[in-house]
């Protein structure tokens, strides 16, 4: 985490990811935040709705609350992606929490998703 809900009074927090395997959330939705995607190193394949677009480093994406979107690292080697939440909600603690359950699969993370404003709305990206 770069910058911390605290920080900035929920007005929103910010990750610095590393993308290492060629993986990425599901397709979900966030019903009370925008989220921001800068590309810093590699490329990435996005679906925002209905679209599908390849960003590569430097590129910036914001997408809207309520709508759905996923990404999927599509370069070789590690990437990495800064990610933005605005406002924050809780976030920071979903990561926290969601990174220490002992099953990963997106069916096991699901209710505590919804807890937190992500509602999970399909697969995931084929990097293809």
């Amino acid at each position: 985490m770069k910058v911390s809900a605290k920080d900035t009074q929920g007005r929103c927090v910010i990750f610095d990811t590393l993308r290492r395997g060629k993986i990425g959330p599901i397709l979900h939705v966030h019903l009370k935040m925008g989220e921001w995607f800068y590309v810093l190193d590699g490329e990435f394949k996005f679906q925002v709705d209905e679209e599908i677009m390849r960003l590569k480093t430097g590129d910036t994406l914001f997408v809207p609350r309520n709508v759905k979107h996923a990404f999927v690292k599509t370069s070789e080697g590690a990437a990495r992606l800064i990610v933005m939440h605005q406002p924050a909600g809780t976030m920071e603690e979903y990561f926290r929490t969601a990174s220490k359950m002992p099953d990963q699969r997106p069916e096991a993370r699901k209710e505590l998703a919804a807890k937190n404003d992500t509602i999970f709305v399909g697969g995931r990206l084929d990097p293809d």
